[in-house]
């Protein structure tokens, strides 16, 4: 309800105030009564900051006052004051504040923050050693991103605040405003994907893997065009693990435990598992050259390196049940497997291509219990479901493979088939279990 001369007032406070911090920078000499001007400088801020709080009037006339280049231009003057006094950082918090709220569900004042802070104010905010100053300046990014800025920080020199939002993720968990920064817009470019994914250190390719995790594991209903961008992006994750697979046989070697570059293939891997456990995006993905072929490939190359010596990919069954092993390539092989399951789900071109690549017997000489990827039992039954699901031709090498000695016949059996010889032809048939 207050009136527009008081906000007028307000301006004129902080108008003041950047006027002495610039005289003062001119001169080279401290601000006098400094602390009084930062503590006013705050109060301001605070009093702006409640009074367009789902005030659409009172946002109107703070922009049409000018109140937010004002702001901007005070933000920009404080940061540059050498001292890291709490009175300094209250006055930053508060300005952050009074500009996330302003931007608050008002598209013009988004506009007015977006022409006069980006990218220089996020740079710098972005940035800062304080937490809250760091919160609130995502508060405010977030407040003002739609599709078309988004695009903007594809530009040369604006892509560095979309790698700072990721860092600061990375280094602030907590930070829940720039965790809806990255899904809720940045992963809605997929040319911003690439282009950020091509800056990242492996490390943080991995962070940026995670996020793309937690949005694809969602289960809420998803429209045609987020659909669409799922499969751009699974186009490019594909691409990327194709390149790196191989990355993961450097943890064959103990020293290599924690290589960094395995790391990103690893997580590759389980995003790709996820995105063909969803129907929309199977499709796309089993109709993909090179990634059957990559993820036989890469358990072939796995299975084998865990046989010719003792390292994470050989199969060990010791465990008590009570003991973890803690090493990141642990069910890597059972993830593998998974995803060639999923890729030959109701496909018979793939289902014929795991044939042709020889994995069928691959999949079955990893059906043992294996401490080092848990579940990898299952992940086969699953497989060797889909692979000899009405296709004659796989159901028949593996009855060959187990008549000759070469499949567990217990595996067989936990997935309910069983070999039967009729008319000199072996074949493989469920059984459905006998009641107890």
């Amino acid at each position: 309800m207050a009136k527009e001369s008081i906000f007028r007032d307000l301006l004129e406070i902080l108008m003041s105030a950047s006027s002495e911090i610039e005289q003062a920078d001119k001169d080279s000499c401290e601000l006098v009564d400094r602390d009084t001007c930062l503590l006013l400088i705050a109060e301001c801020f605070r009093c702006l900051r409640n009074a367009c709080v789902e005030c659409a009037k009172n946002q109107h006339v703070m922009r049409n006052l000018g109140l937010i280049s004002t702001s901007v231009h005070l933000i920009k003057l404080l940061h540059g004051m050498q001292i890291k006094e709490e009175l300094l950082l209250t006055a930053l918090r508060c300005s952050l504040q009074f500009l996330g709220n302003i931007a608050a569900g008002n598209g013009d004042s988004q506009k007015s923050i977006w022409k006069c802070a980006f990218p220089d104010l996020f740079l710098t905010c972005l940035t800062y050693s304080d937490e809250k100053i760091v919160a609130y300046c995502c508060m405010v990014l977030f407040t003002c991103l739609n599709s078309e800025k988004v695009r903007e920080l594809l530009y040369p020199g604006n892509l560095t605040v979309a790698l700072h939002v990721l860092k600061v993720y990375k280094e602030r968990l907590e930070s829940e405003w720039s965790f809806l920064i990255v899904t809720d817009h940045l992963l809605k470019c997929p040319e911003l994907v690439k282009a950020l994914y091509a800056k990242l250190s492996n490390q943080e390719r991995v962070t940026l893997l995670e996020l793309i995790m937690e949005k694809v594991s969602e289960k809420n209903p998803v429209t045609s065009e987020e659909m669409n961008l799922f499969m751009r992006h699974a186009d490019f994750l594909a691409g990327c693990f194709k390149e790196k697979c191989k990355a993961v046989l450097k943890l064959t070697s103990a020293a290599d435990a924690e290589d960094e570059e395995a790391l990103v293939t690893i997580r590759l891997l389980d995003v790709l598992c996820e995105m063909t456990s969803n129907n929309g995006q199977l499709e796309h993905l089993q109709a993909l050259p090179g990634l059957l072929e990559t993820a036989i490939d890469t358990l072939r190359l796995t299975h084998l390196a865990g046989k010719q010596a003792v390292n994470i990919f050989t199969a060990t069954h010791t465990m008590t049940g009570q003991e973890e092993i803690s090493h990141p390539a642990v069910g890597f092989k059972s993830h593998l497997i998974r995803l060639i399951g999923n890729l030959c789900y109701k496909n018979k071109e793939n289902q014929d291509k795991v044939y042709e690549l020889d994995g069928i017997p691959l999949i079955l000489d990893n059906c043992s219990i294996d401490d080092n990827n848990p579940f990898v039992n299952q992940w086969a039954v699953y497989a060797i479901r889909n692979l000899t699901e009405q296709n004659e031709r796989n159901q028949e090498l593996i009855a060959q493979t187990e008549e000759k000695g070469l499949a567990d016949d217990s595996a067989l059996e936990s997935m309910g088939l069983e070999i039967e010889k009729r008319d000199d032809k072996l074949i493989l048939r469920s059984v459905r279990k006998k009641p107890s």
